[in-house]
């Protein structure tokens, strides 16, 4: 019999999750939010209840998914009672966090006697309702194991990585480069548009040289056409950037392009914009496009 799975945080990323596993014939044991709303509204759809402790989260499910912002939100459900009565639990860890914060959580659970892996996501809500992720994911081998079955079903792509924490390295990686090129796209346009060029055109010959990336192919036309209806949020790549910048400090490296990409999404964040998908970095390229604050 598949196990009973709870879900912590079930925003846009956690609620689609939810739903694929349910359609993949999981039971989906409970859901908790910060949000009440959306936990209830969820809840409701699955047919499970919408724990108001996370205690009863754990009580009621065999694995634990956990879909939360940030290194503070991870550290308040893991001292906040997640850790009831977890013994024989698994709890797999989808967000983007610091890696010391999974290295945190693991002996957490270890010595609750319960099982802890990282389910690094590298993939939107789309992927997440279509059970097509690209999952790294970091902790003990037979944890990863035990976690596997239910993966598959969410992911395309499952990946062992290694130990925890080195999970979320690479993740870091991936947003660190991904918002790189985000931000270098949004450049190009909007000095393509500054040119007179056709930007249809502009995007075709990008497309077939040294210019093209993922980038160009998911947010590229969405720049274009000022058309920002968030998957990846701008203050989730700001987020994501300064994690990687605290890597590469810890390792005596200057990433000066990550820097100057970071400023740009906190700009966002600062501007009001934090909430557009990060393609929304071209409201800041483009002229005549968004008017500074002050």
């Amino acid at each position: 019999m598949p196990e009973k799975i709870g879900f912590v945080g079930v925003g846009r990323m956690g609620s689609n999750m939810a739903r694929r596993l349910k359609e993949c014939g999981y039971e989906i044991a409970a859901v908790y939010d910060v949000n009440a709303a959306a936990a209830q509204a969820v809840a409701q759809e699955l047919g499970c209840p919408a724990a108001e402790q996370l205690k009863q989260v754990t009580k009621l499910s065999d694995v634990v998914i956990t879909v939360v912002t940030d290194d503070k939100a991870m550290k308040k459900i893991y001292n906040g009672g997640l850790m009831s009565r977890a013994r024989g639990k698994l709890f797999i860890n989808c967000a983007t966090i610091t890696p010391e914060v999974h290295v945190w959580v693991e002996a957490k659970a270890e010595k609750a006697g319960a099982q802890s892996l990282e389910g690094c996501m590298a993939s939107s809500i789309t992927q997440a309702r279509q059970g097509t992720l690209y999952l790294m994911c970091g902790g003990k081998p037979e944890v990863f194991e035990r976690a596997k079955p239910i993966l598959e079903k969410l992911a395309a792509s499952v990946r062992y990585v290694g130990p925890a924490g080195k999970a979320a390295e690479v993740k870091a990686l991936v947003n660190m480069v991904m918002n790189i090129n985000t931000a270098g796209l949004a450049e190009g346009l909007a000095l393509g548009e500054a040119l007179a060029l056709d930007l249809g055109m502009l995007r075709e010959v990008f497309s077939q040289t040294g210019a093209n990336s993922r980038v160009l192919q998911t947010d590229g036309e969405d720049m274009q056409n000022r058309e920002h209806s968030c998957f990846f949020s701008a203050a989730h790549a700001a987020k994501d950037s300064g994690i990687a910048l605290k890597l590469g400090k810890a390792q005596g490296l200057n990433l000066p392009l990550a820097l100057a990409t970071k400023k740009q999404y906190d700009r966002m964040v600062t501007e009001g914009l934090g909430e557009l998908d990060k393609s929304g970095i071209a409201e800041l390229t483009f002229k005549g496009r968004h008017q500074a604050k002050g």
